[in-house]
C-alpha cells in the first residue's frame, strides 16, 4: 500500500467514528473490548509522537542522523490471549503504525536500541558474530503499589485508590529530584502504568549510553526497602546520619506525607493490629509494651490517630531514650520511601509499557504524568477506552480532523507529553547532535593539518 492509498483509507476511517450500540461490548467487558482497541489504534493513538521519541533526532537531514536508529529499537506486542511477539522493529512511522493497526495488540512493550536490527538478529547468529547486543535504553523505573500492600489498608493487589496514591506520588517526588539534583539529568517522563504503579522514562543521552553496572549503582541508590514478609524493620538506615539523598527526601517529603496523608488515610493508629506492626519496629521492646498499654488503656477514650503519633514521637525522642532517636525516622521510612523494582531498572534488555498504551484489564490509558502536581493526579480518572470511543461517538460525523484526540479527554494528555517532554527532549537531541558532529569536524581538521 502506498502512502497515498494509505491516507486515502484514514480519511474513509476518520468519516466514520460511530460504533453502532448493538457493537459494543457487554457490560463484563464495558471498559476494553478488541472493537474498542481498534478504533482507538485507528484515530487516537499518537504515533507521530512515539516515533519521534523513539528517534531521538535521527528522524531528520542532519549529517549526523543515524538513519538506521529507529530501526534497531526492539518493540514487543502481546497480543490476544497472551500471544507474545518479541523483537518487532520497524524502519519508519508509517510501518509501525500499520503493524499496530493490523496487529491490535492488547500491550505494547519497548525495549532497547540493539547493535543490529532485533527482527534479523538469526541471521547474525547464524553468520558466527556475536554482535546482537543492546546498545543504548533509556534508564527506567517500575514502581507496583502491590510492594507497599504491607504499609497499606485501604487496598490490596492490583486496586489503588485515592487513599494509597500518595505512596506513588512520594515515589515519583523523591526519585525525580534525585534523578535531576544528584544525577544531572533533565528528560525525564514519568507515565500511570495503567494499574497499579508508575512508570520513569530518564531519556538524557548519557542516561541512554549507561552500561549494565552503572545503572545497577543507580539502582542501589535509591535500595532502602529490605523487604522480607518476616522483618519487621524494612528500612535499614546506617550511619550516625543520613545521607543526603535520605536527609532530603525525609525532610522534604517523607515526614509531611505521612503525617499528612497517610496516618489519616490508612488509618495507622486507630486499630491494635495497624498499631502494633509500628511498635514492632522499635528496637527496645520494653519501650514499645509500655506505649502498647497505654493506648490500650486509652481504649475507650477518643485519642486521635495525630494524638498517638505525637506521644510515640515524644517518647522515641526523649533524651531518656537516646538510642531510639532514629526509631521515627525508620518507621517513616517503611511505610513512604520508594519501592522500585530493582530489576528492571539494572539491565538495559528490560522492557517496559509504551505510554499511551490501554491497560487490558482496566481499560485505562497509560497517560503521562505531571511530577509537579503528582499528588492531584487520580488513577481512577484517566482517560480510559469506552470513555473515549464516547466521546468520539458523541462528537458524530465531524469533518475530518488531523487530530482525533483533540475532541477527546486525551487532549491534555498528549499536549502535555509534547510541550513538557517531546519538545524539550528534541531541542536536547538536536544541540547534543549538533555539538558531536562540530566535534568530529574539528577533530577531522586538525588531523589533516597534522598531515
Amino acid at each position: 500500500m502506498t502512502k497515498e492509498e494509505h491516507n486515502d483509507e484514514r480519511v474513509d476511517m476518520l468519516i466514520d467514528v460511530h460504533v453502532p450500540l448493538d457493537q459494543q461490548p457487554n457490560q463484563a467487558s464495558h471498559e476494553f473490548s478488541y472493537d474498542f482497541l481498534k478504533v482507538y489504534y485507528g484515530k487516537l493513538f499518537p504515533y507521530s509522537d512515539i516515533f519521534r521519541w523513539m528517534s531521538y533526532g535521527n528522524d531528520g537531514k542532519h549529517p549526523a542522523c543515524d538513519a538506521s536508529y529507529f530501526s534497531r529499537r526492539e518493540f514487543s506486542f502481546t497480543l490476544e490471549n497472551d500471544v507474545y511477539l518479541r523483537f518487532q522493529s520497524f524502519k519508519s512511522e508509517f510501518e509501525l503504525e500499520n503493524s499496530i493497526k493490523e496487529k491490535c495488540p492488547h500491550k505494547i512493550d519497548i525495549g532497547p536500541v540493539y547493535s543490529v536490527d532485533p527482527s534479523k538478529r538469526h541471521a547474525y547468529a547464524q553468520a558466527g558474530n556475536n554482535v546482537f547486543t543492546p546498545v543504548e535504553r533509556e534508564l527506567i523505573f517500575d514502581i507496583d503499589i502491590t510492594e507497599y500492600d504491607d504499609v497499606r489498608y485501604c487496598c490490596s493487589g492490583s486496586d489503588i485508590c485515592l487513599n494509597c496514591w500518595p505512596l506513588m506520588a512520594i515515589a515519583i517526588k523523591v526519585i525525580d529530584t534525585a534523578l535531576r539534583d544528584d544525577f544531572g539529568f533533565n528528560q525525564i517522563l514519568w507515565v500511570y502504568s495503567g494499574r497499579r504503579g508508575v512508570h520513569c522514562w530518564v531519556c538524557d543521552g548519557r542516561a541512554r549510553r549507561l552500561s549494565n553496572e552503572v545503572r545497577s549503582s543507580i539502582a542501589d541508590y535509591f535500595h532502602v526497602y529490605k523487604g522480607g514478609e518476616n522483618s519487621l524493620k524494612k528500612a535499614s538506615l546506617t550511619g550516625l546520619a543520613l545521607h543526603p539523598l535520605l536527609a532530603r527526601a525525609y525532610t522534604d517529603v517523607l515526614l509531611d506525607y505521612f503525617e499528612r496523608k497517610l496516618i489519616h488515610n490508612q488509618r495507622l493508629f486507630s486499630l491494635e493490629e495497624r498499631y502494633q506492626k509500628i511498635l514492632d519496629i522499635i528496637s527496645d521492646k520494653s519501650v514499645a509494651s509500655e506505649i502498647h498499654e497505654k493506648w490500650q488503656g486509652n481504649k475507650r477514650s477518643s485519642v486521635s490517630e495525630e494524638v498517638r503519633w505525637d506521644q510515640l514521637k515524644s517518647v522515641l525522642q526523649s533524651t531518656k531514650h537516646k538510642g531510639l532517636r532514629r526509631c521515627v525516622e525508620e518507621i517513616v521510612f517503611t511505610y513512604t520511601f520508594p519501592r522500585i523494582d530493582m530489576e528492571v531498572s539494572k539491565h538495559m534488555n528490560h522492557l517496559l509499557k509504551a505510554p499511551f498504551c490501554v491497560h487490558p484489564k482496566t481499560g485505562r490509558v497509560c497517560v503521562p504524568i505531571d511530577p509537579k502536581y503528582c499528588e492531584d493526579f487520580d488513577p481512577t480518572s484517566v482517560p480510559t477506552l469506552s470513555m473515549l470511543i464516547e466521546e468520539l461517538n458523541a462528537g458524530g460525523a465531524r469533518m475530518v480532523v488531523e487530530n482525533e484526540w483533540e475532541g477527546t479527554s486525551l487532549d491534555q494528555s498528549i499536549r502535555f507529553f509534547r510541550s513538557s517532554f517531546l519538545q524539550p527532549l528534541m531541542k536536547s537531541c538536536k544541540d547534543e547532535m549538533e555539538s558531536s558532529y562540530n566535534a568530529k569536524i574539528q577533530q577531522s581538521n586538525k588531523s589533516s593539518l597534522s598531515w
